[in-house]
């Protein structure tokens, strides 16, 4: 279901924006579907390119989706396809937990543990710190994300290691990989607990907007 979220930034819109906007408006409560299909009629362009228009709306904080069936509590929240970005994230860390420990050290694993370690080290780390500090859309473009999650990669990698210098374990592949490991994936769940409260917050809004 798709809503005016009357809170919105003050970014300028071109025609066709102001177009789709004005649609949502008239049709508050329809869902993505209808909306892009109604957008793509009266614009005159593909369904592909009024959902794009549609999102863009949506990125810059001017609509916000909301799911007619939304989890319940947190737990099924996590087993939803509002959080595929923290399994596909999850799941980095165990093909690079595979290939480092069980693959065959022969290509073309050999290439793929390079290019999965390198992005356990320089994109996770931050990616997931990045989802916890700005958990909404709208508060980065997805350029800003991708240079701060490689910027802030290189500021926990670091720190991971100077703290596990002070320690029995020393800085060693295992515990480097098992800290950075928790770390990710700790962040990630805080990050799509984060989502979850503000998914929360923004279905009792628009229940009181309603009302």
């Amino acid at each position: 279901m798709v809503e005016r979220d009357v809170s919105s930034n003050s970014v300028k819109l071109d025609k066709m924006l102001k177009t789709i906007l004005k649609l949502a408006e008239r049709n508050s409560g329809r869902s993505v579907g209808e909306l892009v299909a109604l957008s793509a009629k009266r614009l005159g362009v593909a369904e592909h390119e009024a959902a794009r228009l549609l999102y863009r709306l949506k990125d810059l904080g001017y609509l916000h989706f909301i799911d007619p069936d939304p989890p319940s509590s947190l737990p099924r929240y996590f087993i939803s396809s509002h959080v595929v970005w923290f399994w596909l994230l999850a799941s980095s860390v165990v093909a690079t937990f595979l290939l480092i420990y069980a693959a065959p050290r022969i290509p073309p694993f050999t290439y793929l543990r390079y290019v999965f370690g390198s992005l356990f080290v320089l994109y996770l780390p931050g990616a997931a710190l990045i989802e916890l500090l700005y958990p909404k859309p709208s508060d980065l473009s997805q350029l800003e994300r991708l240079a701060l999650s490689i910027g802030l990669s290189l500021a926990l990698v670091p720190l991971v290691g100077l703290i596990l210098n002070y320690t029995p374990w020393g800085i060693r592949l295992n515990p480097i990989f098992a800290s950075l490991s928790l770390l990710t994936v700790a962040l990630a769940a805080g990050a799509a607990a984060r989502k979850y409260s503000i998914m929360k917050l923004q279905l009792v809004s628009g229940v009181e907007r309603g009302g």
